[in-house]
């Protein structure tokens, strides 16, 4: 990528292959080694389901808004590293609905690096209102369908 190109950075598509967004590994992402933190791929991947659900149900202030307070939850992640990112790389996020339930999600996601996959996540995200786990509502669970466009 040459300097006058566009920065690849918190850009988002969906398509067959599910939600897809860019970032760029910055300073700040990595360790002193120059790698990626292992954390801060929670970071790209949080924005990676926020992006998502950006796509299909507009900003999650408005959906809590709009729905009484219904907010989205981390029940469960599991992670796998696989391969090393470093400062100034592009990498991709990208977001899939393996299935849904009453409440809550499963998602699989991936941090790549060109075709090369260096992260791969299972999450588990809970629909809460109140403290209390609350039915995914029907326009959004339309939407995350698995086999859905996300």
């Amino acid at each position: 990528m040459s300097a006058i190109e566009p920065h690849m950075h918190e850009t988002a598509e969906v398509d067959g292959q599910g939600h897809r967004l860019g970032v760029r590994v910055y300073y700040e992402d990595t360790d002193f080694s120059g790698f990626v933190y292992h954390a801060s791929y929670l970071r790209f991947l949080e924005r990676g389901r926020t992006e998502l659900l950006r796509e299909l149900a507009g900003d999650q202030s408005d959906l809590h808004r709009d729905a009484r307070g219904l907010v989205f939850v981390v029940r469960r992640m599991s992670l796998d590293f696989i391969r090393p990112a470093r400062m100034d790389d592009l990498l991709t996020v990208v977001t899939r609905t393996r299935a849904l339930r009453g409440a809550s999600m499963h998602l699989t996601q991936d941090v790549r690096r060109g075709d090369a996959v260096l992260v791969s996540a299972d999450v588990t995200v809970a629909c809460v209102r109140d403290g209390r786990a609350v039915r995914l509502p029907d326009a959004l669970r339309q939407r995350l369908a698995p086999g859905e466009a996300a």
